[in-house]
């Protein structure tokens, strides 16, 4: 405060600002969160995370059958929720009609520090619907739309259909809105899913995954963009078998695997 040469009207608007985000705050929406998210805050601590986890990583050996499957981690964002249902391997987490959707097939497996696969890992996943919203954002919609929870089998594996996510502002009709305005920057993001992996005998894993044909891969407007994170989406394979019940068609493919880090 003394090198920033402070004044007390501006810790008062500070304080002010703390105040209204708390007010806005809910189990559904982390305003506070989000204000930190727009200095960078969530994605240096995300860093100094990874920096931990690296070092425990490096004690435990690698049978190497990991290879490709991402290990970078990344922020969890304001949208995160607590509560939702376990569902079966493969099924949908898009529960309100989206027309002509991009619905997508993903699916990976799930390891540990050492290279083995894990079973009984649980995932749970969240992305932003076709409107940019998530389902926080969208009362009107059923609850958990394009949020799930599936748990890997003996092998590792799971499997989801989901959207392929789009580029979204964040919220900025409250406070961390009026901070994007203040550093003249924009509020946008590039389109990505949220994963946050458990396992009892692991360091939980929170990271996203970001399409590589997204805009605002540069200049993600809470600084969480690492360039492991960006992935491609392919056509679906002729072989997939359709789900029943879909008000769509899958269309994209997203195989991708994941390493937990070493439990600390």
């Amino acid at each position: 405060m003394v090198e920033a040469d402070i004044s007390t009207e501006e810790l008062l608007a500070a304080c002010d600002m703390l105040v209204g985000a708390g007010k806005v705050s809910d189990e559904r929406r982390n305003e506070v969160l989000l204000m930190s998210d727009t200095f960078g805050c969530e994605s240096l601590c995300d860093m100094l995370d990874a920096e931990r986890a690296d070092r425990a990583n490096k004690a435990a050996k690698s049978t190497g059958a990991a290879a490709g499957a991402i290990a970078a981690s990344a922020i969890i964002g304001p949208f995160y929720r607590t509560g939702v249902p376990e569902q079966p391997n493969g099924t949908s987490i898009v529960r309100h009609p989206e027309p002509n959707a991009p619905y997508t097939y993903m699916h990976g497996t799930i390891y540990g520090a050492d290279g083995a696969p894990l079973p009984d890992a649980l995932v749970d996943i969240w992305h932003d619907a076709p409107d940019g919203l998530y389902d926080a954002q969208t009362p009107h919609k059923p609850e958990y739309h394009c949020r799930g929870r599936f748990r890997t089998d003996a092998q590792g594996r799971w499997a989801a259909v989901i959207l392929k996510p789009t580029p979204y502002p964040i919220p900025y009709d409250h406070q961390a809105g009026a901070i994007l305005q203040m550093m003249d920057r924009h509020p946008n993001r590039p389109a990505h899913v949220h994963l946050w992996i458990h396992h009892p005998e692991h360091r939980s894993f929170v990271t996203q995954i970001f399409n590589a044909d997204s805009e605002y891969l540069k200049d993600d407007a809470v600084f969480a963009v690492k360039d492991e994170l960006v992935v491609e989406y392919k056509p679906i394979s002729k072989d997939y078998k359709q789900p029943e019940g879909l008000d769509g068609e899958v269309v994209w493919e997203l195989q991708q695997d994941f390493r937990l880090p070493a439990a600390a």
